[in-house]
C-alpha cells in the first residue's frame, strides 16, 4: 500500500503554457508580445478557449465571455481556432511523452500525466526526465511547457501550475504532507469554487484544515468525494496512471451567486455552457448523442433531463437547439434555480469518428 513517503511511484504532469494562444504567436510572429485570445468575436457570444499571458495581465481568462473580454482589452487580437494546428503539436507532444514513460493519460490536447517510474534514463531521476521532456518539446514544436513531479498525480498537477510559465516544480515523498498542509484549499485540483466556498464556511482554509476533518465529516458534507478529500489532504492518491482511460461523458456547470427564475437568462447562461462544452468535444475528437441538461433549484433538488439523437451531434447549433427544449421539460421559470449543467455523452466509435471530425464551429456567430 502506497504511503506518504513511498519512493516507488515517480509520476510527471505535462501542461502546455498558454496552449492555444502560443501555437498562434508561433505561427504568427506579428502576434508574439500581443494580448491574444482565441475563442468568439469580441460582438458575439462566444466564449474565451484560450488566452496569451499577455492577455491575461488584464484579467482575461478561459471561458469568459468575449465581450467582457474586449472590455477588459479592447486592444486583444480575437482568434478563431484552428483546432487541427493544435491536434498536429499534440500528436507531436505524445510521442515525446512514450519515449519517456511506461504510461501516458492524456488530459486534454495540452496536458498529461506520465509514469517514469521504470525509466532508467537520468539514472532514474524523474526531475531530470522531466527537464528533458521540456527541452524536446521546446526544440521540436517551439513551444513552452510546465511540469510538475511528484509521487502522485494529485501533486504532479499542483506542481506543474506553480512556476508557469516554463516551470518545473518537484514535490518528493519527504515534503507531501507539509506541502498539502500549507496549500490553500483553492489550490487543490478537485475542488472547484462552490465546493471551495463550502469548505471556508466549514473552517477548511488551508490542507491542514482539511486534514482535521475524519473521513465520516467529509463524506457527510461532500458525499463520495469525502474519500478523495480526507486522502489527498494527507498527500496520499492512489490513482495509477491510466493510458486506456475512456471517457465516458464531458460537461460543463455553474453554480449562480443569486437564484435565477428567468427562463431567458437561463437559456443564455446555458449557450454559453454549450460552448464550452462543445469546445472540449472538438478538441478531446468526441462526437456525442446525448445532450443532458442538469438543473438544482433553489431548494436543492436536482433534475436531469436528456436528449438522445440517432445521428452523431457534430454543430455547436445541434446542441443549443435542444435547450429551450429539454428547459421547457423542468420546473425552471417556476422555482429559481440556482445551479446549471450541460453534459455530452453517448460518444460515437473512434473508427466512425474520421468521417466526421470537421465540426462545425460558430464560435464568432
Amino acid at each position: 500500500m502506497q504511503t506518504m513517503t513511498s519512493p516507488q511511484r515517480k509520476i510527471i504532469h505535462i501542461d502546455m503554457d498558454a496552449f492555444f494562444a502560443s501555437v498562434e504567436q508561433r505561427d504568427n510572429p506579428e502576434l508574439q508580445g500581443m494580448p491574444v485570445i482565441v475563442g468568439g468575436q469580441p460582438n458575439s457570444r462566444g466564449v474565451v478557449a484560450a488566452c496569451s499571458y499577455e492577455a491575461r495581465q488584464f484579467g482575461i481568462h478561459s471561458a469568459m465571455p468575449c465581450s467582457r473580454a474586449h472590455r477588459l482589452c479592447p486592444q486583444a487580437i480575437f482568434i478563431k481556432p484552428r483546432f487541427e494546428a493544435y491536434k498536429e503539436v499534440s500528436k507531436k507532444n505524445r510521442e515525446i511523452f512514450w519515449r519517456y514513460a511506461s504510461d501516458v493519460e492524456p488530459l486534454s490536447l495540452d496536458e498529461a500525466y506520465l509514469d517514469v517510474s521504470q525509466n532508467k534514463q537520468f539514472e532514474g531521476s524523474a526531475t531530470r526526465i522531466a527537464q528533458a521532456i521540456k527541452r524536446d518539446i521546446q526544440a521540436e514544436t517551439k513551444l513552452i511547457a510546465s511540469a510538475g513531479v511528484s509521487y502522485n498525480k494529485f501533486l504532479a498537477k499542483v506542481a506543474s501550475d506553480i512556476d508557469k510559465p516554463d516551470g518545473l516544480y518537484v514535490i518528493t515523498p519527504a515534503q507531501g504532507a507539509a506541502f498539502v498542509a500549507t496549500l490553500p484549499i483553492g489550490k487543490f485540483y478537485g475542488v472547484g469554487p462552490v465546493t471551495e466556498k463550502k469548505m471556508q464556511q466549514l473552517g477548511i482554509k488551508v490542507g491542514s484544515d482539511l486534514r482535521q476533518k475524519s473521513l465520516l465529516d467529509l463524506t457527510a458534507h461532500f458525499g463520495k468525494s469525502g474519500d478523495y478529500y480526507y486522502h489527498i489532504a494527507r498527500g496520499v492518491d492512489h490513482r495509477p496512471v491510466n493510458s486506456t482511460r475512456v471517457r465516458k461523458s464531458l460537461g460543463k456547470e455553474t453554480t449562480f451567486k443569486q437564484d435565477i427564475a428567468n427562463t431567458d437568462e437561463l437559456i443564455a447562461r446555458l449557450n454559453v455552457l454549450a460552448e464550452t462544452v462543445f469546445i472540449n468535444l472538438q478538441t478531446n475528437d468526441l462526437i456525442p448523442k446525448t445532450i443532458t441538461l442538469k438543473i438544482k433549484y433553489a431548494d436543492f433538488q436536482t433534475a436531469t433531463r436528456a436528449h438522445s439523437s440517432q445521428s452523431n451531434i457534430t454543430k455547436l447549433s445541434q446542441i443549443r437547439a435542444l435547450i429551450p427544449e429539454l428547459l421547457l421539460r423542468t420546473n425552471a421559470g417556476k422555482q429559481g434555480v440556482r445551479l446549471i449543467g450541460i453534459t455530452a455523452s453517448n460518444f460515437a466509435q473512434k473508427k466512425a469518428l474520421k468521417k466526421e471530425l470537421q465540426f462545425d464551429l460558430p464560435l464568432g456567430s
